[in-house]
């Protein structure tokens, strides 16, 4: 998966499902103004293509790669038939897809109501989740679109972080060099989304536990 690939389009068909095994992708919403903001994200705990896990063929939105890695693709007639021959698949996958809407709902609430430090403290955080290491490829520009708010608002927060302690900001890169320091500032958000992981999937309350280098 290289970086801002499309693996699939608005209102394109998919033809393809991928489960991430490293890396992670954005699901973009595009408004009529040329405007995007991010409503999920999704690393090796799930899978890009939910429509047709759940009887669909399109999605009106894009399926954006923010972060280079790996992940293995399986063709949609092929993963339909897969989830007829298994239903043990199809439950697990079912309760991912509720994971994932559970993440997306609270995700516009969060984007809402919270400011945007604590917002981009849950953002890191999540995406630091589905990384090996601790290096993020991001730029402040990228980051304003997947929140929606101006890139004034993200150099300001993401320059008291780095203040902090809590990451390091190169061009075109992010370093979390202190993650219980993030999670002093993500809002209460992030807690929440780690809990239903636990509670649907039986995953850890991180999807990959780690310490910064």
């Amino acid at each position: 998966m290289s970086l801002r690939a499309s693996l699939h389009e608005p209102n394109v068909p998919i033809t393809s499902v991928c489960f991430p095994e490293s890396g992670y992708v954005s699901m973009v919403a595009h408004m009529e103004d040329g405007e995007a903001a991010e409503v999920g994200l999704v690393g090796l705990e799930g899978l890009v293509g939910l429509p047709v896990l759940l009887g669909d063929s399109h999605s009106d939105l894009e399926a954006m790669v923010q972060c280079p890695g790996v992940a293995l693709s399986m063709g949609a007639d092929a993963f339909r038939a897969a989830l007829e021959a298994d239903p043990a698949l199809r439950t697990l996958l079912l309760r991912y897809a509720l994971v994932h809407h559970e993440q997306v709902a609270r995700m516009a609430a969060c984007n809402g109501r919270h400011h945007t430090d604590e917002r981009l403290a849950r953002w890191l955080l999540m995406a630091h989740d589905r990384v090996e290491g601790d290096v993020l490829p991001m730029t402040h520009e990228i980051l304003s679109m997947l929140l929606g708010v101006r890139r004034a608002g993200i150099t300001v927060a993401a320059g008291q972080f780095q203040k902090a302690g809590f990451i390091r900001y190169e061009k075109g890169r992010i370093t979390v060099t202190d993650r219980p320091g993030l999670e002093s500032i993500a809002c209460a958000c992030y807690g929440i989304q780690r809990g239903a992981y636990a509670r649907l999937l039986g995953a850890p309350g991180s999807i990959r536990p780690r310490q910064c280098r």
